[in-house]
């Protein structure tokens, strides 16, 4: 199991890759391919009212989540891409530039 997670503005978001012979969850929406690599992640973007409320770069965003979407991936080095790619760009769907998103891969017990 591989963390990956993103942080700007003050805020964090982790993500968690599934490697071989790890089982990720199960739920609706969870690849069934038998993938070796499964991205799980949730998803996020800002709303003019309802969500939650976080301070990101300064400023008060309220933020609605979606349901994770998972991923199934055949290659390594192709899974960390896109679950890179991911997190920044819930950060940029926040208004924060993807350069300005800082991203570390860690094993299980290295992030929170």
């Amino acid at each position: 199991m591989l963390r990956i997670r993103g942080s700007a503005g003050g805020t964090a978001l982790t993500g968690t890759l599934y490697e071989p012979g790890e089982e990720p969850p199960t739920f609706r929406g969870a690849p069934d391919d038998d993938a070796p690599y499964v991205w799980v992640c949730d998803a996020f973007y800002e709303v003019e009212s309802g969500g939650q409320l976080q301070r990101i770069g300064g400023e008060k965003k309220r933020i609605a989540f979606e349901s994770p979407m998972p991923r199934g991936f055949a290659d390594r080095d192709r899974a960390i891409e896109a679950a890179t790619s991911h997190v920044r760009t819930q950060f940029a769907r926040l208004g924060v530039p993807e350069v300005d998103v800082d991203v570390v891969l860690g094993a299980d017990d290295a992030t929170p």
